[in-house]
């Protein structure tokens, strides 16, 4: 399982996913990070306000949670859980902290060490105190995402949105706790390769554009950063007494070729589909003909879940120092026009936030995203 520690993210459109990841990185110029010019940073996302659920949450409260252990995790993706006659509902991870949430805030994580996260989880384990976190699912059936669209337009495959918990409430199905530390960090975590294409029956991926990208990539990713076999490493091979077969062969660092055995799956071979017709439209649901069209679209909906994060679950503290860390990031920004196209975003979540950020710049935002031209 591969997650975050928020529920949504910033993008819902794959092919967006690069170009923000570069925003991270330094100006290919001053070769500044973003905490002295985050003109990179604010550049994007005033261009792209579907970002502005997952932006309220990293510039919130729970942006800087007290270490790994009191934090949530949110798979974020829609998969889908099949039995084995193949029906299927959509559904959603998380993982709730028993330990609950704690967080620091902007002034607090200033004095703490860059290795504050990693320190606090090494020494709980060490010391028998084992963090442990609640598996909750939400589940939804193709006929309710349906109607959830025509409704209140939010498409099951979008992952800037998150489901409605009073329609689709949380189960517990599970839990599990961190009881042992690696005796090697490099062998046993920088070798790591998680992968969100390797599932176990009964849970399968959906439409979900990002969520596709992702299959392709993390695997694309490893083979880079690790090499071709990875999967043969001992952290990332199986711990059954058999070995898994596959269709690859060969390469740097190969010590398990397989022998013999054929390097492609035939398509009269016995283990194929032989006989079994694939109902694209049962595997994936006719609805997901919507995955691509809302991809770049702005909705008023889009700004419903951050609008009653700021009204319903902000408390007054909250509210203030989500201004005061938002407004302090901009001021590197060497831009003005970015910072009055990110501000109407904001403005369309609430005046108030607005408002707030105008004040605390000096800059006069527009009045709101109506005609504002943005990526698509």
């Amino acid at each position: 399982m591969v997650a975050n520690n928020t529920p949504v993210f910033f993008l819902r459109d794959p092919a967006k996913f690069p170009h923000f990841i570069h925003t991270q990185k330094r100006d290919p110029q001053t070769h500044l990070t973003g905490a002295d010019d985050s003109t990179r940073f604010w550049d994007y996302l005033s261009q792209n306000p579907e970002s502005i659920h997952q932006v309220m949450i990293l510039f919130g409260d729970r942006g800087i949670p007290d270490g790994y252990r009191f934090m949530h995790g949110y798979g974020g993706h829609t998969m889908k859980l099949v039995n084995k006659e193949g029906n299927w509902v959509y559904a959603q991870f998380h993982f709730k902290s028993k330990q609950g949430v704690k967080y620091l805030t902007q002034e607090e994580a200033g004095t703490k060490s860059p290795d504050h996260s990693q320190k606090d989880l090494f020494y709980a384990i060490e010391d028998g105190d084992f963090p442990g976190w609640d598996l909750e699912v939400q589940t939804m059936k193709p006929k309710e995402a349906e109607k959830l669209w025509e409704e209140q337009k939010i498409n099951v495959f979008d992952l800037t949105h998150i489901w409605p918990q009073s329609q689709f409430p949380r189960r517990k199905i599970g839990e599990f706790f961190l009881n042992e530390n690696p005796q090697n960090y490099f062998a046993e975590i920088e070798q790591s390769a998680f992968n969100p294409a390797h599932m176990p029956p009964g849970i399968e991926p959906s439409a979900d554009p990002v969520l596709q990208s992702r299959l392709f990539s993390y695997p694309d990713t490893h083979r880079h950063r690790i090499g071709v076999n990875y999967q043969q490493l001992p952290v990332n091979s199986t711990r059954t007494p058999y070995r898994v077969a596959n269709f690859q062969r060969d390469g740097q660092m190969a010590f398990y070729n397989q022998g013999a055995r054929q390097d492609y799956l035939s398509s009269i071979s016995p283990v194929s589909f032989r006989n079994r017709s694939l109902d694209l439209d049962k595997t994936h649901g006719h609805f997901s003909g919507h995955a691509i069209s809302f991809l770049s679209e702005i909705r008023p909906e889009d700004f419903n879940a951050p609008r009653a994060l700021w009204e319903k679950v902000f408390d007054e503290g909250a509210r203030k120092r989500f201004i005061e860390n938002i407004s302090g990031h901009m001021k590197t920004c060497r831009k003005e026009e970015i910072l009055k196209r990110e501000i109407a975003i904001f403005r369309e979540v609430s005046d108030e936030i607005a408002t707030g950020i105008e004040k605390a710049l000096g800059i006069k935002g527009y009045d709101g995203i109506s005609g504002l031209r943005f990526n698509g």
